[in-house]
């Protein structure tokens, strides 16, 4: 499966902590996009898609959720809750995000900026363009 996650290097002290995101061995990519999302349905599931090209980083900065991956023969969910950490997602890669706790927030860092012809919104053709890759 193409995705990693990515432990950030936390700076904290009695006022409170700080994480740094920046180019290099700690953030693989330069990043062109920046979104969030917060006050969603618990059992709501959002994404749905896959991406061509686009990388992205994931980050749920407050409560929790969850992602299921699918590359086409596996899938992985992974629990996000820590701020200081990174769903890191490469590749031709079948997400959906779901389990949202009431006071969760995700940050989304992309590689590419928003661009239609990249996204495949149905699970047949992401399995067709995962058979030729």
């Amino acid at each position: 499966m193409m995705y990693d996650l990515l432990n950030f290097k936390t700076h904290g002290n009695y006022a409170g902590n700080l994480v740094a995101l920046e180019k290099g061995e700690e953030f693989p990519f330069d990043i062109k996009r920046v979104y969030y999302i917060w006050g969603t349905d618990r059992d709501a599931v959002r994404g749905r898609h896959a991406h061509r090209k686009l990388e992205q980083v994931v980050i749920c900065t407050s409560g929790s959720c969850d992602f299921i991956l699918d590359d086409g023969k596996e899938r992985a969910t992974v629990h996000l809750d820590n701020p200081a950490q990174g769903l890191y997602i490469k590749g031709c890669i079948w997400r959906e995000f779901t389990n949202f706790s009431a006071d969760c927030v995700v940050i989304v860092l992309a590689s590419e900026h928003y661009d239609e012809s990249d996204y495949i919104r149905d699970y047949q053709t992401f399995l067709n363009a995962r058979a030729d890759l």
